[in-house]
């Protein structure tokens, strides 16, 4: 049983793979944008490779907890990935997801360049390994 994360952006998809226990989430590639229809047929062949059976999907809310037009973005975006994969879709509060994996990237002194080609899949990693925690609490 694997699950699958994703950071959801305007021009890339970050996407984390858990292990198949599920305890452990790692960043697995980059998606850069070009169409919809791409971005799912790339998604779907993770999907088949990988043997995932549930999608997490970073939802960005507003500090004050509220869900603006990029959630709702997100929220979009979650029901076509059902709609095509028809697999669970769940979302996921990815507040400062991507603000957290930046300092760990600082942290650990890696470039400017570096950090750019990561960023998005060290957050889809961040936002699966929460809700993965979360379920494991349960």
């Amino acid at each position: 049983m694997r699950l699958m994360g994703l950071d959801y952006g305007d021009k890339t998809i970050g996407v984390a793979i858990s292990d198949e226990l599920g305890w452990t989430a790692q960043g697995l590639e980059v998606i850069r944008r070009s169409s919809a229809e791409k971005d799912l047929e790339r998604l779907s062949e993770i999907v088949r490779d990988y043997g995932v059976t549930e999608i997490v999907v970073g939802l960005p809310k507003n500090m004050n907890g509220t869900i603006g037009p990029r959630g709702e973005i997100c929220q979009a975006f979650a029901e076509t990935l059902h709609e095509i994969l028809h697999l669970p879709v769940r979302l996921w509060d990815e507040r400062l997801t991507t603000v957290s994996a930046n300092r760990t990237l600082l942290e650990a002194d890696v470039s400017r360049k570096k950090r750019k080609q990561v960023i998005d899949k060290m957050a889809a990693a961040l936002i699966l390994q929460g809700y993965m925690d979360s379920q494991s609490k349960r």
